[in-house]
């Protein structure tokens, strides 16, 4: 019964920042059920490479280079995978950033600009370009990644935190524009400790996982339950839901 519940078996899925961290968990979990991966993200080199990996599992795999806060980029990756595909089945806004800078008051336009584009812009176009298609053909669904910065503003996560807020409340703005044909919903990922938390001062960002209710950041391959629950029958009856995997993280 398992099997069939979460089965992808022919699904088209694209993962937008497939190449590494928690959406190459993703993409080869979703290979390891069936489902043939487009892998999109700017490094084409790295596309490739964990492309080879996806279609060792026996699916189709295509790595794409693309930037998703490029507007009309993104509609022209849309048109060359539909035709080149047929569909896509299931989207993941994964593609996400969160460049260090000084202080808010020191944040540039044009860090500003740039992490807006990439965690929100990029994803409300995907969600256009592809939700539209998936409503007016067999259906599908769409799985945004946001953060847990959303829901605890601070002084060192801005405007990334803002950012994946605005992911959360497009995320059920577009669950009821494509509603009932396409499922639309998030997950709300806490610390996870992907090559991007290399680069974390874990001194002192180590009690704030300590405080945590199971006081540690999770492994990059902990994102797949949940992914894998959104994409398949299992969430049938699940759209427009923020679902924290975060290991306790929150409290509220």
């Amino acid at each position: 019964m398992s099997d069939k519940l979460f089965n992808l078996k022919d699904k088209n899925c694209l993962i937008t920042g497939g190449s590494r961290g928690l959406g190459k968990q993703m993409a080869l979990a979703f290979a390891e059920r069936g489902a043939n991966v487009i892998v999109a993200s700017r490094k084409l080199e790295e596309c490739e490479k964990a492309a080879e990996e996806i279609a060792s599992k026996g699916v189709k795999a295509w790595p794409y280079s693309c930037h998703v806060g490029d507007w009309d980029g993104l509609e022209a990756m849309v048109e060359e995978i539909y035709a080149q595909w047929g569909k896509i089945d299931v989207l993941v806004n994964n593609a996400g950033m969160s460049p260090l800078y000084p202080s808010l008051a020191e944040v540039s336009e044009a860090l500003f600009d740039k992490v807006i584009d990439v965690n929100l812009k990029g994803t409300f176009r995907l969600c256009g370009l592809v939700g539209s298609r998936m409503a007016a053909s067999e259906g599908g669904c769409i799985i945004n990644i946001s953060s847990t910065a959303s829901q605890t503003p601070s002084a060192h996560s801005q405007p990334y935190g803002a950012a994946k807020a605005g992911v959360n409340a497009i995320t059920k703005a577009f669950a009821h524009e494509y509603g009932p044909k396409v499922r639309v919903n998030c997950i709300m990922a806490g610390p996870f400790l992907t090559d991007i938390s290399k680069a974390w001062d874990m001194e002192s960002y180590q009690p704030r996982l300590d405080d945590a209710a199971l006081g540690r950041g999770g492994k990059p391959a902990e994102i797949v339950g949940a992914a894998l629950y959104l994409a398949s029958a299992a969430s049938s009856f699940t759209t427009g839901s923020i679902i924290a995997v975060d290991g306790g993280y929150l409290r509220d």
